[in-house]
């Protein structure tokens, strides 16, 4: 069984982190394909390659040298070369690439993508496995979606039965131009290699031993989540828990390729496991999954008079929003009023003209806008079975005197989605933490 591998970077982050790698690849025979990102925070003071690389781009395109910045960017690779002993020549690569930039010749796509293509030089040579360089597997068509049959075919080409290292985070446009995934697209690239060669399971490694079921940062020693599905999964990273990139789902799950997200620093956790769905459930007790949210919202709710029965209503207000390239992440409505929930930040730059439009074209009797809302989100598959969950979770925080601003759940049941307070989004997700898991 194929297995294919992703590191993260914080398990390229110094020779040490090489070390582990190997030995978690060497271990496994079935472990032939691995997909790297480029070097992360050795400690937190420290900087990730790619925010430098962005940096030095920036720095030539304003005129200012960057050569302080590019010498940090070397010397990392380098020192991680030296203290690994391994032979691989970087310094014509780099050399080539300061020169280009010097002449404003790279484009900040592929400024960005050197430290993944460092990476798995480096990690190909440690391992001894063959270089693939992603520019020759992942292909972007022109709208900057990613042409899977032709990446796929392209990938499947590659391998000759010997294992393979790959960087992750980037691909080519039809021009020949180095494009990059949004932040994190290392985990799609991961995602599209297990995919393209119908791997046996798809192993995201990572400095956590899985998906836990709240934020540490707010919960106390959260539990592990052994088991969850991609649903499941896609809803907990919509609604803002940073497990992985959304658009690392979709390839494996395509073609029902289980997904294991495990910690480079422990080995032995078995992490936890994403499949589409599972023959029985490990833990039948459980009801949600996991708690997650978001902050800085705006709540603007149109009032109108007979609204429900306006035919195109809903069309005309969502037109408006449309002319200042705004989504809206949720609409609960009433009989004479429609909400829409919508970052602060991506609206608050043209409130006052949406406001201004929406009264021509809509004509509503009021509209009040509610600010520094957060976004609390509840997923589990099991909700749906288990009647009084909602009256729970709603009894919870009225026991903490938590004010609900919005209710809305999606019609598969699988999440209950409440605004709050920004001020009471934390001690939410506490409460919903101790009500239902702990």
């Amino acid at each position: 069984m194929l297995k294919v591998t992703k590191f993260g970077g914080s398990s390229m982050a110094d020779a040490g982190q090489y070390r582990k790698v190997r030995d978690i690849i060497l271990s496994d025979p079935e472990r032939k394909v691995v997909v790297v990102s480029a070097a992360g925070k050795r400690h937190s003071k420290d900087h990730k390659i790619t925010d430098l690389l962005y940096l030095c781009h920036a720095h030539t395109q304003y005129g200012v040298p960057c050569d302080p910045v590019y010498e940090l960017i070397t010397s990392r690779y380098l020192e991680i070369r030296e203290k690994l002993g391994i032979a691989v020549d970087l310094e014509e690569d780099f050399a080539e690439l300061k020169q280009r930039l010097d002449a404003k010749q790279v484009t900040q796509d592929e400024m960005a993508s050197r430290g993944e293509y460092f990476s798995a030089k480096l990690m190909a040579a440690f391992l001894g496995f063959k270089f693939v360089d992603a520019a020759e597997w992942v292909f972007f068509n022109i709208d900057g979606t990613v042409n899977k049959k032709k990446s796929y075919a392209a990938l499947k080409e590659k391998m000759t039965g010997e294992g393979i290292v790959t960087p992750g985070f980037y691909g080519v446009m039809p021009n020949g131009s180095i494009r990059t995934f949004s932040r994190g697209g290392s985990d799609i690239t991961g995602s599209l290699a297990a995919a393209a060669l119908d791997a046996g399971v798809y192993e995201n490694w990572t400095d956590v031993s899985g998906i836990l079921m709240a934020d540490p940062r707010i919960v106390e020693n959260p539990q592990p989540i052994s088991e969850i599905t991609y649903d499941e999964l896609r809803e907990l990273a919509y609604a803002g828990a940073n497990v992985l990139h959304e658009g690392a789902i979709f390839p494996v799950r395509e073609k029902d390729i289980p997904l294991n997200i495990r910690n480079t620093n422990e080995p032995s956790a078995p992490g936890t496991m994403i499949k589409k769905h599972f023959e029985t459930e490990s833990d039948p007790d459980r009801i949600i999954t996991g708690i997650t949210g978001k902050k800085d919202f705006s709540i603007i709710t149109i009032f109108k008079r007979g609204l429900t029965s306006e035919v195109g209503i809903l069309r005309k207000i969502l037109s408006v929003l449309e002319r200042y390239n705004i989504s809206v992440e949720f609409v609960p409505n009433g009989i004479d009023n429609v909400s829409l929930v919508i970052p602060t930040a991506t609206i608050a730059p043209h409130l006052y003209t949406f406001m201004a439009d929406l009264q021509q074209e809509v004509n509503p009797d009021n509209v009040v806008v509610q600010d520094q809302i957060s976004i609390v989100t509840a997923v589990g598959h099991q909700m749906a079975f288990r009647p009084g969950v909602s009256g729970k979770i709603f009894a919870a925080l009225g026991q903490a005197d938590i004010n609900i601003r919005m209710i809305n759940q999606g019609p598969d049941e699988l999440n209950i989605i409440f605004g709050v307070e920004n001020k009471d989004f934390a001690n939410a997700i506490r409460v919903l933490y101790n009500s239902f898991i702990k």
